[in-house]
């Protein structure tokens, strides 16, 4: 299993955590065993505000996870965000049940949402556990996002339902009384059990991101509690709000604190993180760039790149390639990073036709200026998470990826270069030889191809 930096955690900073996570039981425990401490302090604009407030922080954390899951296509992530976005809806919801802010009296669908909201959400972190690789982390991958949709639905139905006063949610809020406590053990057992799983994960790769989403999972149970056993607008009852508040904000916090790249890569799977799977890459960069730049002024060649980058991206990205890197001149695409492309090398070899045909027109407008050349190899490689805080990055790595730049740096200007790997799942292109090329680095010769059409191929293997 891949071993992250410890981070500088010491066994005195788990406790002081430990017990700090212990507090609010204890207060919650306190208030209830003497009533007289449990004042009552009602203010509907502090409770809107607040319940807002952990509405907002809780949909920025469903953003920004969701973003990165789609990026590098992780399970894990999809459903932490989908745990975010459950609380974040619901508690939205809830915001409008307070009386006389939006709503002229309390609406007893949206003072229920809540714990509904919280619960769903424990289901999520309970899933976001499951350590999946392979095909089934790729099926994940889409049962999350149908269960994404699903929630989404789910949360317009409830807030249409509750406005419209349909049972049976058309009573008074008092209604609902017992509805947390009903909820509470279930949601209560499934964050603590997430919770332990994320504890023995955070052993193995000690991120902070790590340790505050855990303890953001053992707030989320304690809300619960107190929502169960508080009574309306007391202290008891501030707390679980106060609860949720903190349990987002740590998330947020230790997010933050991570380096800025790759801020949620201690909640990859792992076979987001280290795994393994055939691919195709692609490089690209411009012939001649080198002569071009010593006669240029850097502003002009800046202005050049970006006006090449500016159609040469979208033309990868169009046929399903992932931009690893850009370096000066140079372009990195990969394909079947994610594992859900099985007709890679096509899209590979479409997507570097497409490229030279939007950058050609580029070149005609401009014929001082270099052209692209590109090369693509298929092959095994290691999806990879690379580096520590200061500088991490997520690539793939492997001889497939050195072969396809050696190619890559013998294909001529204007073309498209693919090894015999590649040209061995197309059907129907039409190529030519380039001959048996020593390449850098290789010990024996590896066979070429210029592609000259690719006409209907396409993909003979499914990988």
């Amino acid at each position: 299993m891949i071993r992250h930096r410890a981070g500088g955690t010491q066994p005195a900073a788990l406790v002081g955590a430990a017990i700090a996570l212990a507090l609010p039981l204890l207060g919650l425990g306190l208030l209830l065993g003497y009533p007289r401490l449990d004042l009552e302090w009602q203010h509907h604009p502090s409770h809107f505000w607040l319940v807002l407030g952990a509405a907002l922080l809780s949909a920025a954390l469903a953003y920004s996870t969701g973003d990165a899951a789609a990026q590098r296509g992780d399970a894990r992530l999809t459903h932490v965000s989908a745990a975010f976005l459950a609380s974040a809806g619901f508690l939205g919801l809830h915001a409008l049940a307070t009386p006389g802010v939006l709503l002229a009296e309390s609406n007893v669908g949206f003072v229920a949402a809540t714990p509904v909201g919280v619960v769903i959400g424990s289901l999520f972190a309970l899933r976001s556990t499951r350590e999946v690789t392979g095909t089934d982390a790729v099926a994940e991958v889409a049962r999350a996002r149908r269960l994404r949709w699903a929630l989404l639905a789910a949360m317009l139905i409830w807030a249409v339902v509750s406005l419209a006063a349909v049972p049976p949610l058309d009573g008074p809020p008092t209604q609902v009384e017992s509805l947390p406590l009903l909820l509470a053990v279930p949601g209560v057992i499934l964050y603590a059990v997430a919770a332990w799983r994320y504890a023995l994960l955070w052993r193995a790769r000690r991120e902070g991101v790590l340790l505050a989403v855990l303890s953001a999972y053992l707030l989320l149970a304690e809300a619960l509690v107190a929502m169960a056993l508080a009574t309306s607008w007391h202290l008891s009852w501030w707390e679980w709000h106060v609860l949720l508040l903190v349990a987002f904000g740590l998330v947020a916090v230790g997010a933050r604190r991570s380096w800025r790249e790759e801020r949620f890569s201690a909640l990859y799977l792992q076979d987001t993180a280290a795994g393994q799977r055939e691919d195709s890459v692609l490089f690209a960069d411009l012939q001649g760039f080198t002569a071009y730049s010593e006669q240029h002024s850097p502003e002009t060649v800046r202005a050049m790149l970006n006006t090449y980058f500016r159609v040469a991206v979208p033309a990868v990205v169009s046929h399903g390639g992932t931009v690893d890197r850009i370096i000066g001149d140079a372009l990195m695409v990969t394909f079947n990073a994610h594992g859900r492309q099985p007709d890679h090398a096509v899209r590979s070899v479409r997507a570097g036709l497409a490229l030279q045909e939007a950058t050609g027109v580029v070149a005609d407008r401009h014929p001082d200026w270099p052209r692209f050349r590109v090369g693509i190899n298929t092959g095994p490689i290691a999806v990879s998470l690379l580096g520590t805080e200061g500088g991490r990055t997520h690539t793939v790595i492997g001889d497939a990826v050195n072969t396809a730049s050696r190619i890559e740096g013998r294909a001529p200007a204007g073309g498209v270069a693919i090894s015999a790997a590649t040209l061995a799942e197309l059907s129907g292109a039409t190529t030519r030889p380039l001959g048996a090329l020593e390449l850098k680095g290789k010990e024996r010769p590896v066979q070429v191809f210029l592609v000259e059409d690719l006409g209907g191929a396409h993909s003979v293997t499914a990988h």
